[in-house]
């Protein structure tokens, strides 16, 4: 039962090399499912998010991150006559080009590529779906539909949807430049994503003693959650119940957003009228948060920012993490052969290209964008 503005799969603008429908599934359940059997997606279970791998059992992965996006996803297209499986698609597949050591080291990464072209983790998460998983005999990459694609490259350059937009004039990189937007599955990806990292780096920076229930009290979102809870269940109160009461407050922010995301958009949507995919593409960002909410998701984005991720102990792992990425992009770009059999192929037929040591450059951020946490912390102390 989609709605007119929801992406139907039998109106899907295909796939880069055309393939007979499966008789089972639609386009979109088989991208999800291409996905899931990735070499890509089972790597992000030792990839981390704020807390290296090696630091807890218990502290979200990227694979446990994505699955999150894609179940909150799923609620709020249910809601809203979205098409589920493309939104389950796009959040499972959104993370596939994250590098090791989270967000320190992407930037690490971006650092070393900076004379090559940088290096930006949604284009990477493209990379990987378009050319460098090596599943089937008749092309490179998984050949997923448009639709996902679209949805997997949440954001930009300029310059390289320029690059994009020649390679496949009219596809992915196409609206980054006409200023469009894309379908409303993928604006709820994007929604769904920063509804999870906020609440369970909340859980993570508590479990790991870093951000405290008293410092919580000044974010307004938690507050009044945590608040609403004691009302209900006093006995929460006690010291022995901080667990308890740390995952009731964030079960109740996490259903306040779902539920106010829900409402606004249904607002935008009741205002707007789009009768197709197409009006969507060419109408304001419809999926949204009201504005009490946004103000309060803001708040708590910046508590994050300041008292967990730029937290000294935090930051001091992170610096690590970062070294080893520059160790190791330097080691491979000068020495290629320590690097696996078929990316010592990829850079020797990199001397090849227009823009040799460009393209070799490439090879290695694409070997070590791959690598999981642990594997790059081998291959960092093998090679010092």
């Amino acid at each position: 039962m989609l709605a007119a503005y929801a992406c139907d799969p039998a109106q899907s603008r295909g796939r880069r090399f055309a393939q007979v429908p499966a008789p089972t599934r639609s386009e979109f359940q088989r991208d999800r499912d291409r996905i899931v059997h990735s070499s890509a997606f089972r790597r992000l279970v030792y990839k981390t998010q704020v807390f290296l791998n090696h630091e807890g059992d218990l502290f979200r992965t990227r694979l446990t991150h994505s699955l999150e996006v894609a179940q909150l996803g799923r609620s709020i297209a249910r809601s809203l006559s979205l098409n589920e499986d493309l939104v389950e698609a796009i959040a499972l597949a959104h993370d596939l080009g994250h590098t090791p050591f989270g967000h320190a080291g992407q930037d690490a990464l971006n650092e070393c590529m900076a004379a090559f072209g940088g290096f930006e983790h949604n284009l990477q998460s493209l990379r990987v779906v378009d050319r460098l998983e090596e599943r089937y005999p008749q092309f490179d990459g998984l050949n997923l539909s448009f639709e996902t694609r679209e949805g997997i490259l949440k954001h930009c350059s300029r310059a390289h949807a320029e690059q994009l937009e020649r390679r496949e004039p009219g596809g992915v990189g196409q609206r980054f430049l006409t200023q469009t937007r894309p379908s409303l599955e993928a604006q709820l990806c994007n929604l769904a994503d920063e509804i999870a990292y906020n609440a369970h780096d909340i859980d993570d920076g508590v479990r790991s003693g870093l951000i405290t229930l008293e410092q919580l009290a000044d974010v307004a979102l938690f507050e009044d959650c945590r608040c609403e809870v004691l009302v209900e269940y006093p006995h929460l109160q006690a010291q022995t119940q901080d667990r308890r009461l740390l995952y009731e407050t964030i079960r109740r922010m996490l259903s306040a957003q779902v539920y106010d995301v829900i409402a606004a958009t249904q607002a935008a949507l009741e205002q707007a009228v789009p009768c197709s995919v197409d009006a969507v593409r060419a109408l304001p960002p419809l999926l949204q948060f009201g504005s009490d909410m946004r103000l309060k998701s803001q708040q708590l984005k910046q508590f994050l920012l300041h008292r967990l991720y730029r937290h000294p102990k935090v930051l001091v792992t992170t610096g690590r993490a970062q070294q080893t990425v520059r160790f190791l992009f330097g080691i491979y770009l000068a020495k290629p052969q320590e690097m696996q059999a078929r990316f010592l192929a990829r850079s020797q037929a990199a001397h090849g290209a227009a823009d040799p040591q460009r393209a070799a450059a490439r090879v290695v951020a694409d070997y070590i964008a791959g690598m999981t946490d642990r594997f790059a912390a081998r291959e960092h102390e093998r090679l010092i």
